[in-house]
């Protein structure tokens, strides 16, 4: 997984992408919070916010 994230740094550092970093962050916390709430009393307060 490291060598991903290094390998990504790099594609965005010779591109010059910087704007996909933050993109790519929020879509992960988004995952997190999906796969993390998926089986608890949380769930029904998560997905009215969507």
């Amino acid at each position: 997984m490291m060598s991903f994230l290094a390998e990504f740094w790099q594609f965005l550092k010779a591109r010059k992408k910087y704007w996909l970093f933050p993109i790519l962050v929020v879509l992960a916390l988004l995952g997190g919070l999906i796969v993390l709430s998926q089986g608890s009393a949380v769930a029904p307060f998560i997905y009215t916010l969507f």
